[in-house]
């Protein structure tokens, strides 16, 4: 039982810094968009912009950058609530398997 408490334990922290480091990303790839956004938004109606796809630009008009950007950064936002909402989870799960595992301990102990 110990055992099986201290493997979930250890599965739910290995999960829990994949959680942080995919957040981490997230967030800096909003940020990137963000910025992006804020450049686009500053050109003129009539600037050339040009996305890069593979190895290759091609051009787009600067308002379907903008709303790419925009929905980008949305799911990127919705990504990360739903991250945050399984870092939770699993911090919980940890929490408590280390409390079970105290709790066995402690009781054995006696």
């Amino acid at each position: 039982l110990v055992q099986e408490i201290e493997t979930q334990a250890i599965t739910a922290q290995r999960e829990i810094n994949v959680v942080k480091a995919t957040i981490a990303t997230k967030q800096s790839d909003v940020r990137k968009h963000e910025l992006t956004t804020t450049e686009v938004k500053q050109l003129d109606a009539d600037t050339k912009v040009y996305e890069g796809i593979g190895k290759m630009f091609m051009f787009a008009p600067t308002n379907n950058v903008q709303t790419r950007l925009s929905s980008d950064t949305a799911e990127l936002k919705n990504d990360i609530s739903n991250l945050d909402k399984k870092l939770h989870y699993l911090e919980t799960t940890h929490k408590n398997s280390r409390e079970h595992i105290d709790q066995i301990f402690k009781s054995g102990a006696r």
